[in-house]
């Protein structure tokens, strides 16, 4: 059972969001907040497994809220939600180590879809999306760190094709290798760069002109 929290100041698109997510056999809503500190509170509380956080509230907003949470040992996933694609707050929560962002009208299998990603870790949501945001407000980059070089080949071009968006099922197809396979060589290389998931891979190769 996938435990998810709701962070949004608008009521009436949390109880939209619940009749959704509650109607879902292998998810369950154990939270929602009205603004980010409210949000802080619940999460201790409640232990989700992923938290649905709008980025523009009063009190606190999303991105102060997540930082705060990521800060805490074994983190929620966190997915921004946002009224517009090309959005520098949602570029900043993710660079802060948010598991990635949605549009508020995103199509109800859409939005369910990407909890259970963002929850089994197998692809990044929206992945081209989520690659044009970066592409829009990566200003420059950053020297490779030498921990990139610790890559073996085969993880390089594995990080390669991460880097693009692909899953572990379509990366695998690619390079005729099973999932588990692929899933193993994911986890060292976020394990080597010290990278909290796979989103955070397109952050780096986009920061360090590996995208």
């Amino acid at each position: 059972m996938i435990k998810v929290v709701l962070v949004d100041d608008q009521a009436l698109f949390r109880a939209g969001i619940r009749m959704l997510v509650a109607s879902q056999p292998d998810m369950d809503v154990v939270g929602e907040a009205g603004d980010g500190r409210e949000a802080l509170e619940v999460v201790a509380r409640t232990r989700p497994d992923v938290v649905l956080m709008d980025i523009r509230m009063p009190v606190m907003d999303g991105l102060t809220a997540t930082a705060e949470l990521l800060k805490q040992p074994a983190a929620p996933r966190i997915v921004m939600l946002t009224t517009f694609d090309l959005d520098e707050a949602a570029a900043r929560a993710i660079q802060q180590g948010a598991s990635g962002f949605l549009l508020k009208d995103a199509d109800p299998e859409f939005l369910l879809a990407a909890i259970r990603t963002v929850d089994s870790g197998s692809s990044v949501i929206a992945a081209a999306a989520t690659r044009d945001l970066f592409a829009h407000f990566t200003a420059e980059t950053k020297p490779v760190p030498p921990q990139y070089g610790e890559l073996t080949d085969r993880e390089r071009e594995i990080f390669a094709l991460a880097a693009r968006g692909l899953s572990n099922s379509e990366i695998a197809a690619r390079e005729f290798l099973s999932e588990a396979t692929v899933k193993t060589h994911i986890s060292r290389i976020l394990q080597k760069l010290m990278l909290r998931d796979r989103v955070q891979l397109v952050v780096f190769a986009f920061e360090h002109g590996l995208a």
